[in-house]
């Protein structure tokens, strides 16, 4: 399902259509294969985000490379693969060869940013990188060259169903600036999305849209129809 941004909101570098991504960390974990499914029957949920953790860099642990295997073999959607961990530059070939299409690092990593981007590039995958909520925007700007996706994250990374936290909004806005009609394809937010939110962040920029809970607190053949109206009537439709 195509929801086109406004001329007032496009970058014309920048994908210009709104794109709701599917976070499986807020599907039932002992039925992933059932709640994908359920999202991607939708039509309007193009995305599917894994959210890897270490234990180390987030409190948590989540989803390893086979689960992105058993993705791609069940399903169409684009994989998006967001690896919460303090050393990612050594995970980053399993992941390519086990079928993500694009792979965000964070920047606040042990491992250098630049090195994970270029190395994830060679593999022939796009390029994403992270912030934390305390990361400022304009740290990233050296390496904008190299990235395809721009994640500000609103919640702390690690658990789902956390609460937005209100004052990314303005640094989702300074993201959009920053990347101006050079910057990456995707400016993408992650954490507490939902028909509330969706206003702020699509006003502010965003064309990616991560969700988790507010996508699988109900079956999604309800709650993604109120998520697009949510985007809809943000771009005045």
């Amino acid at each position: 399902m195509a929801l086109e941004q406004t001329s007032k909101q496009q970058n014309p570098k920048r994908e210009s259509k709104i794109i709701l991504a599917a976070s499986i960390l807020g599907a039932d974990p002992l039925n992933l294969e059932r709640d994908l499914k359920r999202a991607e029957d939708t039509k309007a949920v193009e995305w599917v985000q894994v959210d890897v953790m270490d234990g180390h860099f987030t409190p948590n642990l989540s989803f390893g490379p086979d689960v992105v295997a058993q993705i791609k073999k069940k399903s169409s959607l684009f994989v998006d693969v967001h690896l919460m961990v303090s050393r990612p530059k050594n995970l980053l070939p399993v992941f390519a060869e086990k079928g993500a299409d694009l792979i965000t690092v964070h920047f606040e990593a042990d491992d250098p940013a630049e090195e994970c981007l270029q190395l994830i590039r060679k593999l022939g995958k796009k390029t994403g990188l992270a912030l934390r909520p305390d990361t400022p925007v304009d740290r990233t700007k050296e390496l904008l060259p190299l990235i395809d996706l721009l994640l500000v994250m609103t919640v702390n990374p690690g658990f789902a169903g956390q609460s937005f936290i209100e004052e990314c909004v303005p640094k989702v806005a300074q993201a959009s600036a920053l990347l101006g009609g050079s910057g990456p394809r995707w400016l993408e937010v992650d954490g507490g999305i939902s028909e509330t939110t969706i206003p702020k962040v699509v006003q502010a920029g965003a064309n990616v849209l991560v969700v988790g809970s507010a996508l699988y607190r109900e079956d999604p053949s309800r709650t993604v129809p109120r998520l697009v109206e949510a985007i809809q009537k943000t771009l005045g439709r």
